[in-house]
């Protein structure tokens, strides 16, 4: 079977129009799946996976699918995807770690980001910045693995 016929969303990005209808719903979906989990479910270990179960049945449900060729890329002007907050700092734009940090000042989350390690020494003890000046953006090393061994090297690598 080809693996692309069914979706799939590793980053989990998705657009919708109304964030509360489609929160609300997802949110009752999974809460259905997970307490009276279908026939076909009975079997199936739902933890880590209900997210994946239950976000191509709530987007098929307001119309959506698989983006269209205006968002065939991951990374672009409206999503940054990335794997590391030290591959954040080095590789991504100034208004991806601008939105990172104004994002991690919010007072209600900052608490709960700081539980994180490697938030903490990237955003809220400025590291990242640290690492970000490691690297010129408009001459990136064309291998991210040199990226990761340079972060690595000057002692900026975190998970």
């Amino acid at each position: 079977e080809y693996w692309q016929r069914h979706l799939y969303f590793n980053a989990g990005w998705f657009f919708h129009h109304s964030p509360k209808a489609f929160g609300e719903r997802f949110s009752a979906w999974a809460k259905s799946i997970c307490d009276d989990p279908p026939d076909a479910l009975i079997c199936q270990e739902l933890f880590p996976w209900l997210d994946q179960i239950t976000l191509p049945l709530v987007i098929h449900s307001f119309g959506g699918g698989r983006p269209g060729p205006e968002l065939a890329a991951l990374d672009g002007t409206a999503t940054c995807h990335y794997r590391t907050l030290p591959l954040l700092y080095a590789r991504e734009s100034d208004d991806a770690v601008a939105v990172l940090e104004e994002v991690a000042r919010d007072k209600t989350i900052r608490p709960t980001l700081r539980d994180w390690e490697a938030m903490k020494a990237m955003v809220y003890q400025n590291q990242g910045r640290k690492a970000r000046a490691l690297f010129d953006r408009d001459r990136l090393p064309h291998r991210e693995q040199v990226i990761r061994n340079t972060l690595k090297r000057e002692g900026f690598w975190l998970r």
